[in-house]
């Protein structure tokens, strides 16, 4: 079974980030991703769908800093949960529970979190990309699914 869940999109605040009682750090925040269509008239319409992440310990040390509208990728899964509010009423949520992040904005500086996958030299030049290997194809029967 697989439950994997790939969002690219922009941060709708800053993120919240708190410590639980037994010391282990969450956070949560929004990312907004949008879907353009054109309609039946032809018209282009933009859809946006927000999504509440979740991230633990690590990651959430590391959510913040990011900051209101960042870009960012990230990885995770789905989680719905239940409960009662101070009213008595069910309520349910959907989060992603992320298992990764990556912010893609350009930093100040320069860089925008790719620049460390290119090889220069000391010049700033750059220099002959790592070879490759051909990987004869094959007929998908080797797949486990």
């Amino acid at each position: 079974m697989i439950n994997k869940v790939t969002l690219i999109g922009h941060l709708g605040g800053d993120p919240e980030i708190r410590t639980l009682e037994n010391g282990t750090p969450v956070g949560r925040f929004s990312v907004a991703t949008n879907e353009n269509y054109k309609d039946k008239e032809g018209v282009w319409q933009s859809q946006t769908e927000w999504h509440n992440v979740v991230v633990w310990r690590d990651l959430a040390e590391r959510a913040k800093s990011l900051k209101k509208g960042s870009t960012v990728y990230v990885e995770g899964k789905i989680s719905y949960r239940k409960y009662t509010d101070k009213d008595g009423v069910e309520k349910s949520l959907t989060d992603i529970v992320a298992n990764s992040f990556r912010m893609l904005d350009k930093r100040e500086g320069g860089g925008n979190g790719f620049e460390s996958r290119i090889p220069t030299s000391e010049q700033g030049r750059t220099v002959d990309p790592i070879p490759t290997v051909d990987v004869p194809a094959t007929n998908g029967d080797d797949l486990p699914f």
